[in-house]
């Protein structure tokens, strides 16, 4: 957790559907991150990983993987919340996902949380956020996600 984050009892956070309960800090994405990812995945498209042939694209640029994007959400929640009871979280899936517009090398990225449901389950709850990450001087987000946990107590 980092020292900014908001601690969010789930029992409060029930009460909050409907509502934008955070915003994370921002995150520079570096071209050396979408490097690691793409050795990580076995995707090393020239789009990601070449500086020099990315910069005649229409992007001007290397940009990122939609699916690290995607994977920088376990990061931005959790630099934004703590949950005080929880014992354990766990990624349960995604209803809905789209990447928006492309998220450029060197850009850094932050994202709304608003909590779309809040549901009991055995031992916890079950969390549905709308998340929109936005990238730093864009007009365009470049990822909307329906996401959804599991936090147990």
């Amino acid at each position: 957790m980092s020292p900014a984050a908001t601690s969010l009892s789930m029992q409060d956070l029930a009460t909050r559907v409907g509502e934008e309960v955070g915003l994370s800090p921002w995150l520079e994405v570096t071209q050396e991150r979408i490097d690691l990812f793409a050795r990580a995945i076995d995707d090393p498209q020239w789009i990601h990983v070449d500086p020099v042939r990315a910069a005649a694209s229409p992007f001007g640029g290397t940009i990122a993987h939609g699916f690290l994007t995607l994977s920088l959400l376990t990061h931005l929640i959790e630099t934004t919340f703590s949950f005080a009871e929880r014992k354990m979280g766990m990624n349960y899936g995604l209803n809905k996902v789209r990447f928006t517009a492309p998220l450029r090398s060197g850009s850094r990225i932050r994202a709304r949380f608003r909590l779309a449901a809040w549901e009991k389950i055995e031992g916890g709850a079950q969390v549905t956020w709308g998340v929109t990450v936005e990238c730093e001087g864009a007009d365009k987000p470049v990822l909307i996600a329906e996401w959804i946990g599991r936090q147990y107590w």
